[in-house]
């Protein structure tokens, strides 16, 4: 499903049109993304980072710097995340990369050429998952992402966070003023603890060309 959308003045004048663009996933969440059409069917998908959205500042950047080349992109938003539908979560490393082969096959079933897959912070890991299960892209470029996704934890979480959670089952992220931001289950720490970047990385085509 595509809905025209109102393009910038220097899209305008360069002749790219934008439209929104609803693909479901294999859990039947309606993922909502924008399509920067060229004119080309040579097209890159961007991926968003953590608690981010296709509309992150990079991602536009992106967008911009793809379409001045000609070549059409498409950014989106994760399930959970944005526009999209589905429930976030802290982990999801794979469940991400699931949406990712249901957004490439939409757009090869409408007859585009996959150029390249890009991912911001959490979403380069995304891409890299997505490259080491399948091997249909021939360049993937991974901007920021933690390679190991066992570090950083403490510092969202706390001391300790390994033993709250097993008492309680989860740990509410608060923001400054006591607000809750989002909540870690057991089930999603353990899914980002169990994600082994350098195993993933390892079962990369070797003619695959990786960038960062």
């Amino acid at each position: 499903m595509a809905q025209p959308l109102p393009s910038d003045k220097a899209e305008e004048a360069s002749g790219v049109t934008r439209q929104r663009v609803v693909i479901v996933n294999k859990h039947g969440e309606k993922l909502v993304g924008v399509l920067h059409e060229t004119g080309s069917k040579k097209l890159a998908i961007l991926c968003h980072g953590f608690r981010a959205s296709k509309d992150d500042k990079t991602l536009l950047n992106l967008s911009a710097a793809l379409t001045r080349e000609r070549i059409s992109a498409f950014r989106f938003d994760f399930a959970g995340n944005g526009e999209s539908e589905g429930v976030f979560q802290y982990g999801n490393y794979r469940r991400e990369a699931d949406d990712l082969r249901a957004v490439v096959l939409y757009w090869s079933e409408q007859k585009y050429e996959i150029s390249a897959i890009l991912g911001h912070s959490k979403g380069g890991n995304v891409v890299l998952l997505y490259a080491s299960m399948y091997h249909d892209v021939p360049i993937v470029i991974n901007l920021s992402g933690r390679f190991a996704l066992d570090r950083g934890i403490e510092g969202r979480l706390g001391k300790e966070f390994m033993q709250r959670i097993k008492k309680d089952g989860f740990i509410d992220v608060k923001d400054r003023t006591g607000k809750v931001e989002y909540r870690v289950t057991e089930e999603s720490l353990m899914d980002r603890l169990n994600t082994d970047m350098h195993a993933s990385n390892l079962s990369i085509d070797q003619e695959c060309r990786l960038g960062s």
